[in-house]
């Protein structure tokens, strides 16, 4: 049986038709973004150009005026200067016009290593001994040692230089040891008017030290065999290739005698140093004792036993090197300051003229330790070396 649509009442309005739904049309994507971080290190890199530019133009105008002229008229002829560029930081203002200058010998004496000046711990260390010395204000310096020593030529250098600076400045030295100043860190100590150490520092340790290896024993288990033409017997002498019953008693001998000279410079570096010291400081220093050489054989010392040998001048720590500074050197009061090496752009800008070679990857593991050179000598505690 057929349903029929029943019939719309008179009058009625008709229902309206019905619509599809509308069509959804997502938006079109976005454009992407033109990235503006190639515009951003341009505009880095032009500021920086910029106070190159600038700190450069203000250097040449400072040393035409400062060393352009002279009595003939104005130098055409310019100069470059080299070396560390130090500038004067305090580290402690007591509104005081004199000043002491705080000269820090830290880690291992090198002259090998250059920082990314293209300097080393010697010039350094020298050049902030020449700014002390021409600066009257500074009334004393104060060698900041820790250190457990290093090459032998370095260590020689920078005693040297310290020996130099109270000589022909009339200015005293102090040094203050810190936890370590062994060796090599105290050949540089000996010559101060003063030593402080705590009794804790581990010092001493006075001696000289080759290192070298003997490898044949390696090269017989895998096969390889050295041939060697040499002009002399001893041509090849601290070679590792060599079996131990080749090598000549003779040249023992030779090499324990190059030992020896070393190690009596170093005796008498320590015995100047410290008599020098007494004779100044009088009754108020601590001499060298009678037999201290007995205790000069390589043995690592701590401060109370450096003290009671006559090795150091007082038991402290660096605020009784500043009290002892300043005793010394005639002032009450001064202020600390020390010479860092001054960075600017033109070193940051020198690093990507440098070839990738020079740009190496260290580990921090916390602990420095030396790279010791085959056939050098050292002056470096034993606790080092292994």
């Amino acid at each position: 049986m057929d349903m029929e649509t029943p019939p719309l009442p008179p009058n009625s309005v008709p229902p309206p038709p019905l619509t599809p739904p509308p069509i959804i049309t997502p938006p079109p994507p976005a454009k992407p973004r033109k990235s503006r971080g190639w515009m951003i290190f341009a505009i880095i890199l032009l500021v920086l150009l910029f106070i190159s530019l600038f700190g450069n133009f203000t250097q040449f105008i400072s040393r035409a005026f400062s060393s352009g002229f002279s009595r003939s008229g104005f130098r055409t002829s310019m100069t470059r200067e080299v070396g560390p560029r130090l500038e004067e930081c305090v580290l402690k203002n007591n509104d005081a016009r004199s000043k002491i200058a705080v000269v820090t010998v830290d880690g291992i004496i090198t002259d090998n290593t250059r920082n990314q000046t293209g300097n080393n711990m010697v010039d350094v260390i020298k050049a902030q001994l020449d700014r002390a010395k021409d600066d009257d204000r500074v009334k004393a310096v104060i060698l900041k040692v820790d250190s457990p020593g290093g090459e032998v030529m370095a260590s020689d250098e920078i005693n040297k230089a310290v020996a130099d600076f109270q000589d022909k400045s009339h200015k005293p030295v102090v040094c203050s040891m810190g936890s370590l100043a062994a060796s090599g860190g105290y050949y540089v100590s000996a010559p101060c008017r003063w030593i402080v150490a705590n009794d804790l520092t581990i010092t001493g340790s006075i001696g000289v030290i080759l290192h070298t290896w003997n490898y044949r024993g390696l090269m017989d288990k895998v096969g390889l065999a050295p041939v060697i033409y040499k002009s002399g017997l001893y041509k090849d002498m601290l070679s590792g290739e060599r079996s131990t019953n080749e090598i000549p008693a003779e040249e023992r001998v030779m090499v324990q005698g190059l030992i020896d000279e070393t190690y009596q410079k170093f005796k008498n570096i320590v015995a100047d140093g410290r008599n020098a010291a007494h004779e100044k400081n009088k009754t108020e220093g601590h001499a060298l004792i009678n037999n201290w050489t007995n205790y000069a054989d390589g043995r690592v010392l701590s401060g109370t036993q450096a003290f009671k040998y006559g090795f150091v001048d007082e038991l402290g720590n660096f605020d009784d090197a500043v009290k002892a500074t300043k005793k010394i050197a005639g002032i009450t009061k001064a202020n600390l300051i020390e010479y860092r090496e001054r960075y600017d752009i033109s070193e940051f800008l020198r690093l990507f003229g440098q070839s990738g070679a020079a740009h190496d990857i260290k580990l921090d593991l916390g602990l420095e330790m030396p790279k010791l050179q085959a056939g050098q000598l050292y002056f470096l505690s034993p606790t080092f070396v292994n």
